[in-house]
C-alpha cells in the first residue's frame, strides 16, 4: 500500500467507523455523547478546568462554531459554565462543573472501553506504535505551519 490516496482514505475509513461504534456503545451506556465528552475532557485538562472558545476549538477535532454550540448544550445540561474573560471582554471562557467531572468520569471507562474494541484490538502493538509515530508526524508539520 505505496498510495498516498489509499493510506489517506484508510485513515477516513478506519477513523470514521471505530468514532460511530464508540458512539454507539456511549449512547447505549447512557453516558455522554462522544463531542460533549472530548469538550469535557479538553477543559479537565486545561489550567483551572477552564479555556477560552478558541482555545477549545483548537483542542478539539471541532469548528469554533461546533464548540460554541455545544457549550452551549453543555451550559444547557450544567456540565459547564460559560462567562466573559475578564483578560479579553470579547472571549468567554468555558469552564467545568463538578456534575460536568462527574459525567467525564462515567463515561471514560465506556470510552477506554470503545478505543480498546474499535481499534487497539485490531493492531499490533508495533503497528500501533507506527500509526501514532507517522500520524504525529502530520499533526506536527501542520502546528508548526499554524
Amino acid at each position: 500500500m505505496d498510495d498516498p490516496i489509499d493510506a489517506w482514505r484508510a485513515v477516513l475509513l478506519a477513523q470514521h467507523r471505530a468514532l460511530r461504534a464508540i458512539e454507539r456503545d456511549m449512547a447505549a451506556a447512557g453516558v455522554v455523547a462522544l463531542s460533549w465528552y472530548d469538550v469535557l475532557l479538553e477543559l479537565d485538562a486545561a489550567p483551572g478546568r477552564q479555556l477560552r472558545m478558541q482555545d477549545l476549538a483548537a483542542r478539539t477535532v471541532l469548528s469554533r462554531t461546533r464548540v460554541s454550540r455545544l457549550v452551549d448544550d453543555l451550559v444547557r445540561a450544567g456540565l459547564v459554565t460559560r462567562e466573559p474573560d475578564p483578560a479579553d471582554g470579547r472571549a468567554s471562557l468555558a469552564t467545568l462543573t463538578a456534575e460536568g467531572r462527574r459525567a467525564r468520569r462515567a463515561a471514560a471507562p465506556v470510552y477506554l472501553a470503545g478505543i480498546e474494541e474499535h481499534f487497539a484490538r485490531h493492531l499490533t502493538a508495533a503497528e500501533r506504535g507506527q500509526v501514532a509515530r507517522a500520524l504525529t508526524k502530520v499533526v506536527a508539520a501542520h502546528d508548526a505551519t499554524g
